[in-house]
């Protein structure tokens, strides 16, 4: 016990110390003034990945064709803001690509990249929601070990980002995260690690941070992808299965239709619930 105790209130002392360098600019900013607004949501978030599939086991898929247009034209809407607003900012300050320190005055363009960035944690929060519809529409399959690190640890970490280092090359690697392809990994550790080599006054603890925190996607992702496709069983096995329980599927992406055929007769089942 006292061994906990001690873990406890050095973890708290360190807590205490680093709020020291935090940036001062923004911690009266909504959620930043301190971890558990972020961490609560983020714990509430684990919580429905449990009861969410548990409340819609025995109920119809929600279809939230209404919902989900306008979600995501609600955040192609606040990507393109953040994207504009850091586009304007680093270009008026005059960041350079390769190495970028961070610039903690109160100068106009800095806290423009700054305010960017924050909209840009908050918009990590919001998309929570992506699970919370897969759940309600019962694509429960999407819903993978990869989806939920991805949106769990992204929320969190931008919290610390911004909270320490709201600009340089952080605004940098918010566009290298966006990137379609699973290079973008690739790309930011080489960007980090040009960064320790050459000794760019960026601080280290963040660009080895950075550095971890891609390895680990690239493993999942190399997990992902080789269960996906090369631990396929190929077509020609699958054509030979014979179809389960005598059901077909017919699935148009927002409610699905089961065909049963019992005794000669058709029954029609399964209609999705709407918005």
């Amino acid at each position: 016990m006292e061994v906990v105790t001690h873990l406890v209130n050095d973890t708290v002392e360190f807590y205490k110390w680093s709020l020291t360098i935090a940036d001062k600019r923004v911690e009266n900013w909504p959620m930043m003034s301190s971890p558990f607004p972020t961490l609560a949501l983020s714990c509430l978030y684990l919580l429905f990945l449990w009861v969410g599939p548990k409340y819609m086991q025995d109920r119809q898929p929600y279809t939230l064709r209404k919902t989900l247009i306008v979600y995501n034209f609600s955040m192609v809407v606040l990507n393109f803001y953040i994207a504009k607003e850091l586009l304007i900012g680093t270009t008026a300050a005059g960041y350079s690509y390769l190495c970028q320190p961070v610039n903690y005055s109160n100068d106009v363009n800095e806290v423009r990249i700054a305010s960017a960035l924050w909209w840009y944690y908050i918009s990590k929060g919001v998309e929570f929601l992506d699970t919370v519809f897969f759940i309600m529409r019962k694509k429960f399959n999407q819903v993978s070990f990869l989806h939920v690190y991805h949106h769990w640890t992204m929320f969190i970490l931008w919290w610390i980002g911004i909270k320490w280092v709201p600009g340089g090359q952080v605004s940098m690697w918010r566009d290298y995260y966006h990137i379609r392809f699973k290079i973008q990994f690739h790309v930011t550790i080489g960007h980090a690690a040009q960064s320790l080599y050459t000794g760019c006054p960026f601080p280290k603890w963040m660009q080895w941070a950075l550095i971890s925190y891609a390895v680990t996607f690239i493993i999942l992702f190399a997990n992902f992808y080789y269960h996906a496709y090369r631990g396929k069983p190929s077509s020609s096995h699958k054509r030979d299965k014979p179809i389960a329980n005598g059901t077909s599927v017919v699935t148009n992406g927002h409610s699905k239709v089961e065909e049963v055929e019992d005794n000669g007769k058709r029954q029609k089942k399964g209609r999705a619930k709407k918005d």
